[in-house]
C-alpha cells in the first residue's frame, strides 16, 4: 500500500482501548530507569581544579600528576601501572567530580552507583520508532525495578575506596588526589588479596589491573588488562580538561605475567560461535529474541542474508542512555527493539545481540536499518560528564575496525554515522529522530583510534572544509543537559554552532524540518538544528576574517575558523550541484526505488521529499551512490520477504547535521574547488 495507506494502517494497529504509545513507553521508561540508570547532573566540582583557559597554552599540570607520583608510593604501585588503569578509565580526567554512566567518579573511575542520579532510558521517548518502517506495528516493553542490593560490586569500588584509605566518600569523588589514592588502595589490596607481592616491577601487577576492571569472566577482565599494559607500552602525554598536564613514560619492552590472571579465578568462557568480533576484544552472546506473538506480530528484528541479499553500508554509533544491566534486558524483550552491539563503559567489554546478516531495528530510518549495523554505548548524551570511557572507545574502535574490514566500509563520516547523523523518512519523523551520541562523543579521539584521523587534504582552495575542533578546549555553550534553558556545565564539545552570518551575536541557521514555522534553531543540547560535528565534511561558501560559511540545509551557514586556532581543515573531493538549469532540487531522507520496480504484492513506498532544497549555486560533499532499494518485511517468515531495486540511482550528501539523498538525475558530480 502506498505509504499515506499505511501510516492509516498502522494508526489504527497503534491505538486500542488503553494508554497512548507516548503513555506506555513513558511508563515503562521511569520503571526500568528507577535502579539501575545512573547521572544526568554534576556533583561536587573537583577540589583544586581550575576553570581551563580559553586560550594559549594549558595551565601547568603538575599537582595531578604529583597526586599519581604520591599515591604510587604510598601504597607501593607502580606509578605506570596507576597512571595506565587511570587512562583506560578516564584519560586522566577527573571531570568535575561528576559521576560516568557507571557511577564512576574521578581519574579512577571509582563507582557508586547508589549517589548518582537517575534518569529515561533510550528508545523511549514517544515519539520514536526505531525500526523506521510502518509496514507493521509498534510494541513497547514491560520494564521490572531490581533492588539496589542487586547493583553488582563493579559499582560499588568507592565505598571499598573509602574503607581502605580512610577518605570520605564526598571526598573521593569531588578531590582527585583522594581519588587517585583511592585507586591505589584498591590496586594495592587486590593485589594482597591476591597473594600477590607488592612487586616494585609492572610486570608483577596483571591480575590486580584485570580485576580491576570489575570484569565477571576472565576473558573480558584480561582485554582490559592487555589494554592497559599496550598504554604503559606506548606511553602518553595529555592534557586534561582542568588544564592538568600528565605524562606516562613509554615502556615497550614491558612484558606482564599474564599467567596470573588464573588466581582471579574468574570463569574462563569460550568464545559462542555467533560472535562476530576481532579476537583482541571480549565479546559475548546475549541473542536478542526473534519470535512471533499474535498474527502477523513479531519482535524484534528481521532475518536476512545481509551482504548477500542487501549490502552493509553504515555503521551506526549510539549510546545507551541508560546502565549495561538495564540496556541488556531491553534488547531480550521481543516486543521491544534490537541492535547488533552493546558496549560497556566500565571496561569495554562487548555483548553481540544479532547477527550481522540480519536487520537489527535501531536507527528509526528503514532504509539505514537494512544496510547498517548499530552499536549502542553505554552513556548518556545530555550528561557533560556522565562521560564514555578509554576503554569503551577503544574497544568500540577495535570492533569498527574489523567490521569495516569485513564489508568494505569506508572510514569516514558519511559512513560512520551517529544516531543524529540518520536522516528523517519523511517530514513528519523529522522532529522525533534521535540526537545521540551527542556533542560530546569526542570523533577526532574515536577516529584516531580507527587509524582514520581527520587532517587537511588539501590548500584553502580546496572547496572542502572537514570540521575539526580541538575538542578539549571547544566548549560552546548547550543548554538543557538538567533543566530547559539551563546552561549546560562546561565541557569539551566535538560540534562547532551555525549562525546567519559571520558573527557571534546573528542568530543561528534555521531548520525548517525541527521548525516547520521557521523559528531559529537553539543551544539546547538535543537541538542539532545548527550544528556541524568533527569529520563531517563541507562544501565552502565563503570566508570572512575568522569566519567560514558552508553550505548547509539549503543555506549560507558561518561558523569561526580562526587562523591561529582553527576549527575546521581543508579538503577536497566530489560535490553534487543542480543540474544546469535547474532552481532546485528535492532532498530525500531515504534511497527507495522508483514506482515501477515493485512487484505484485509489494506497496509501492511513496519517495517523499523533505522540506528542504539543494539549490542552484550550492553544491554538498558526496558520500556515496546507490540504486534505490526497499525491504520488503512485513512478516515474522523471511520467505515473504523481499528486496525491491530500481533503476533510479541515489547519491548520499552531506546535507545538514544528518545525511541525505538526492536523484542522480538531478545533480551534476563535480570536483570541489576550482
Amino acid at each position: 500500500m502506498p505509504e499515506s495507506a499505511q501510516d492509516s494502517a498502522h494508526d489504527a494497529n497503534r491505538t486500542p482501548s488503553g494508554p497512548t504509545r507516548r503513555t506506555t513507553l513513558r511508563t515503562a521508561g521511569a520503571a526500568a530507569s528507577a535502579a539501575l540508570l545512573l547521572p544526568l547532573v554534576s556533583a561536587t566540582p573537583a577540589a583544586h581544579a581550575d576553570q581551563p583557559r580559553a586560550d594559549g597554552p594549558p595551565a601547568d599540570g603538575g599537582a595531578l600528576q604529583r597526586a599519581f607520583t604520591a599515591a604510587a608510593a604510598e601504597y607501593g604501585v607502580p606509578l605506570s601501572v596507576l597512571l595506565g588503569v587511570s587512562y583506560l578509565q578516564s584519560r586522566w580526567d577527573g571531570h568535575r567530580g561528576a559521576p560516568s554512566v557507571t557511577g564512576g567518579y574521578g581519574p579512577m573511575h571509582l563507582t557508586d552507583a547508589h549517589t548518582a542520579l537517575l534518569t529515561a532510558p533510550h528508545h523511549s521517548q514517544g515519539t520514536e520508532d526505531a525500526r523506521g518502517d510502518l509496514a507493521r506495528p509498534l510494541r513497547v516493553p514491560k520494564a521490572t525495578v531490581p533492588e539496589p542490593r542487586q547493583l553488582p560490586a563493579r559499582l560499588r569500588t568507592l565505598g571499598r575506596a573509602a574503607e581502605l584509605t580512610g577518605l570520605s566518600a564526598e571526598a573521593l569523588r569531588g578531590d582527585e588526589s583522594a581519588n587517585v589514592r583511592g585507586g591505589a588502595a584498591l590496586l594495592a589490596a587486590t593485589q594482597k588479596r591476591l597473594g600477590l607481592p607488592p612487586s616494585e616491577d609492572p610486570a608483577g601487577w596483571y591480575a590486580a589491573v584485570a580485576a580491576y576492571s570489575g570484569a565477571d569472566d576472565a576473558t573480558a577482565a584480561a582485554a582490559f588488562a592487555d589494554e592497559v599494559y599496550k598504554v604503559i607500552r606506548g606511553g602518553a602525554t595529555r592534557t586534561t580538561a582542568d588544564g592538568e598536564r600528565v605524562s606516562l613514560d613509554a615502556a615497550p619492552a614491558l612484558a606482564p605475567d599474564t599467567r596470573q590472571l588464573r588466581t582471579l579465578g574468574l570463569p574462563s568462557r569460550a568464545r559462542d560461535p555467533h560472535v562476530e568480533a576481532p579476537k583482541d576484544v571480549s565479546c559475548e552472546w546475549i541473542p536478542a529474541p526473534y519470535e512471533e506473538f499474535g498474527e502477523n506480530d513479531y519482535g524484534n528484528h528481521d532475518l536476512g542474508d545481509r551482504p548477500t541479499s542487501q549490502s552493509i553500508d553504515y555503521i551506526v554509533i549510539h549510546d545507551t542512555e541508560g546502565s549495561w544491566d538495564t540496556t541488556i534486558k531491553l534488547v531480550q524483550d521481543p516486543t521491544y527493539v534490537s541492535w547488533q552491539y552493546t558496549l560497556r563503559s566500565s571496561d569495554g567489554h562487548i555483548a553481540q545481540h544479532v547477527p550481522l546478516k540480519d536487520v537489527a531495528w535501531h536507527a528509526g530510518n528503514w532504509y539505514v536499518n537494512a544496510k547498517s549495523i548499530g552499536l549502542e554505548h553505554e552513556g548518556f548524551l545530555t550528561a557533560p560528564d556522565a562521560w564514555y570511557t578509554e576503554a569503551m572507545y577503544r574497544s568500540s574502535a577495535r570492533l569498527v575496525r574489523y567490521l569495516a574490514k569485513r564489508f568494505d566500509i569506508p572510514l569516514d563520516r558519511q559512513h560512520i554515522l551517529g544516531h543524529d547523523n540518520v536522516p528523517g523518512t519523511t517530514t513528519a519523523t523529522i522532529a522525533g529522530m534521535h540526537t545521540d551520541p551527542g556533542p560530546y562523543w569526542d570523533w577526532a579521539h574515536y577516529f584516531t583510534l580507527l587509524g582514520a584521523p581527520f587532517r587537511r587534504t588539501a590548500g584553502s582552495s580546496g572547496g572542502l572544509v572537514t570540521i575539526r575542533p580541538d575538542y578539549d578546549t571547544n566548549r560552546p555553550v548547550y543548554t538543557g543537559c538538567e533543566t530547559a534553558g539551563q546552561a549546560c556545565a562546561p565541557h569539551g564539545s566535538a560540534a562547532v554552532r551555525l549562525h546567519t552570518a559571520p558573527r557571534a551575536d546573528a542568530p543561528l541557521v534555521k531548520d525548517i524540518g525541527l521548525r516547520p514555522d521557521g523559528s531559529d534553531s537553539t543551544t539546547g543540547v538535543n537541538d542539532t538544528g545548527a550544528r556541524a560535528t568533527t569529520g563531517q565534511q563541507f562544501a565552502v561558501a565563503g570566508r570572512e576574517g575568522d569566519w567560514t560559511a558552508i553550505w548547509y540545509l539549503g543555506q549560507r551557514a558561518w561558523f569561526q575558523d580562526p587562523e591561529r586556532r582553527p576549527t575546521a581543515v581543508s579538503a577536497k573531493g566530489l560535490v553534487v550541484t543542480p543540474k544546469a538549469g535547474a532552481k532546485e532540487v528535492p532532498v530525500y531522507g531515504r534511497a527507495y526505488p522508483e514506482e515501477g520496480a515493485y512487484p505484485e504484492g509489494v506497496p509501492v513506498q511513496a519517495v517523499s521529499p523533505l522540506p528542504y532544497k539543494l539549490l542552484a549555486g550550492q553544491s554538498y560533499p558526496l558520500g556515496l551512490r546507490t540504486r534505490g532499494e526497499y525491504l520488503w518485511a512485513p512478516t515474522f517468515d523471511p520467505a515473504g520477504h523481499k528486496v525491491v531495486r530500481g533503476q533510479d540511482v541515489y547519491y548520499q550528501i552531506q546535507f545538514g547535521h544528518r545525511v541525505a539523498f538526492v536523484r542522480a538525475a538531478d545533480v551534476t558530480v563535480r570536483r570541489s574547488g576550482k
